[in-house]
């Protein structure tokens, strides 16, 4: 059950791969603390800080998936996709990882390049890119705007999960032969399910916010509804 982790434990990937990764993951991430600091402001700056620490502590909290024998927590992308952003909610995450792996041993501090890719990389740029294409074409209401976080999460897990099978056919320690297929299914299938457990936490937290204060809902500030052409009127006027 070890290969089902998205937290992938040293040893998993070998070294040359987990280097590769990291080397990959470190970039990205200057890129997001680059690009990141054009959002921040008065309001995403707490706002970023509460994200992570609501991220880890929901992290601490596991859900059992009865038909695949094992458990799931929040990842988090979409949720910090659509309350401060994917260069900034992509910060947040990575930020959790390396505190998890270092502190609770969750995850190899030897993988954290690769953990840190899918869960904080891949999985947040998937739900933000899902984000952005939903608040375009659903209505601005509650039920599009949880709609939305619900179908993003979901979708960010089971691509998360996709790159761990990706890392595994790159320096998987253990020669699964033929059955890179079989285990992308099963990372899939798994995931899909915890998908759905994220899914509704982040649909639900997502609203709580967007009821009190809709105004720190990054993705509603930003994403804009495409604007209607302009109707020329008698006279010429626009």
């Amino acid at each position: 059950m070890e290969t089902l982790a998205m937290h992938i434990s040293n040893g998993i990937i070998d070294g040359p791969v987990a280097a590769i990764f990291a080397a990959l993951a470190l970039a990205a991430l200057t890129a997001c603390v680059l690009r990141g600091r054009r959002d921040l402001d008065d309001r995403l700056a707490p706002m970023a800080g509460l994200v992570a620490a609501f991220i880890f502590a929901v992290q601490m909290l596991n859900f059992p998936i009865f038909t695949a024998g094992v458990s799931g927590h929040l990842l988090g992308g979409a949720l910090a996709a659509m309350l401060v952003g994917p260069w900034v909610g992509a910060l947040c995450v990575a930020v959790v990882l390396v505190v998890q792996a270092l502190i609770f041993g969750d995850g190899g501090v030897a993988m954290l390049g690769l953990n840190i890719t899918n869960m904080a990389l891949l999985g947040t740029a998937a739900a933000y890119a899902l984000i952005a294409l939903m608040l375009r074409v659903l209505p601005r209401t509650r039920a599009g705007l949880a709609v939305t976080a619900f179908v993003a999460a979901t979708v960010s897990v089971v691509v998360a999960s996709q790159g761990f099978v990706l890392e595994y056919w790159l320096g998987g320690t253990t020669d699964l032969g033929n059955n890179l297929g079989g285990l992308a299914g099963t990372m899939a299938g798994v995931h899909l399910l915890i998908g759905i457990g994220e899914g509704l936490i982040t649909a639900t937290t997502v609203l709580t916010v967007a009821k009190v204060r809709p105004d720190l809902v990054y993705a509603l500030r930003s994403l804009r509804a495409p604007a209607a052409p302009a109707v020329p009127v008698a006279g010429g006027v626009r």
